[in-house]
C-alpha cells in the first residue's frame, strides 16, 4: 500500500509539474522590478547581477528540464563534473560573446532550440536514438552544442534591456557567475531527487515515466515559443 501511495503521488506530482512549467515558460524571462533595475543601472554592480544570475537560473524551467535530463543516468561524480562543466563551458560563452558582439538573435527561436535541447534528452534517455537508428549522437558534443545555444538565450534576453556600457564586463561576468551559482544550488537539489529515487525498485518506471514527460514538456515548450514567433 505504501509503495503504491509512493508511485502513483509522485506521478501525480510529475503530471502537475509537466503541465505548471510549460504554461509558466511563457513568461520566462525578467520581472518588472529587475528589469527596471537594469535598465536604469550604471556602472559596477557585483551583488545585484550575482543575485539576478542565480534567480534567473533557478526560475529557468527551460534550462532547469535540460539539466534533469542530463544528470538522469549520470551515476559517477567525475561525469557529473564533466557534463556540466561541458555546458557551463557551452553557455557562458555565449552568453558573453551575444551581449559584447551586440549579435541579435530572435528570442523565440533560441528558446525553441532551447525546447527542443529538452526534447533530445528525454528521447536519448528513454533509447530512442538506438532504436531507430541504431546509434546516439555523441552525448558531450550535443550538451556543447546545447550549452552554446542556452547562453544565446540568456543573451538574447540581456540584450534586450539595453544595458549600460558602464561597468558592463563586471556586470556581465557577476550575472554569469551567479547563473553558475544558481546552477549548483539546482543541480544539488535535483541529484538528491534523482538518487533518492534509485533505491526504490520502481526507479526504472520513474525514469521512462520522467523523460516521457520531459520530451512533452519539450514539445509544449517549442510549440509555444514557435507560437509566439509567428504572431510576433
Amino acid at each position: 500500500m505504501v509503495n503504491m501511495l509512493q508511485r502513483y503521488g509522485w506521478l501525480s506530482f510529475i503530471v502537475i509539474l509537466a503541465i505548471w512549467l510549460p504554461t509558466n515558460a511563457i513568461a520566462h524571462g525578467v520581472d518588472d522590478d529587475t528589469r527596471r533595475f537594469l535598465e536604469q543601472n550604471s556602472g559596477v554592480q557585483i551583488i545585484p547581477f550575482l543575485y539576478i544570475g542565480a534567480k534567473h537560473m533557478v526560475t529557468g524551467y527551460d534550462h532547469l528540464l535540460f539539466l534533469v535530463g542530463v544528470l538522469f543516468f549520470l551515476y559517477k561524480s567525475r561525469d557529473i563534473l564533466l557534463y556540466v562543466s561541458m555546458f557551463t563551458f557551452g553557455h557562458s560563452l555565449t552568453l558573453l560573446f551575444g551581449v559584447l558582439s551586440d549579435i541579435q538573435i530572435n528570442a523565440y527561436l533560441i528558446d525553441a532550440i532551447i525546447g527542443f535541447s529538452v526534447v533530445y534528452k528525454g528521447f536519448d534517455n528513454l533509447g530512442g536514438f538506438n532504436h531507430f537508428f541504431g546509434k546516439s549522437p555523441n552525448t558531450k558534443l550535443a550538451i556543447l552544442i546545447f550549452g552554446l545555444f542556452h547562453g544565446f538565450g540568456l543573451a538574447t534576453k540581456l540584450k534586450e534591456l539595453q544595458l549600460a556600457d558602464n561597468g558592463l564586463i563586471s556586470n556581465l561576468i557577476a550575472f554569469n557567475v551567479g547563473v553558475e551559482l544558481g546552477q549548483f544550488t539546482a543541480l544539488a537539489t535535483i541529484i538528491l531527487i534523482i538518487n533518492f529515487w534509485r533505491k526504490h525498485s520502481i526507479f526504472l518506471q520513474f525514469a521512462t515515466i520522467t523523460n516521457s514527460l520531459l520530451m512533452s514538456a519539450g514539445f509544449m515548450l517549442i510549440g509555444f515559443q514557435l507560437t509566439g514567433y509567428l504572431i510576433s
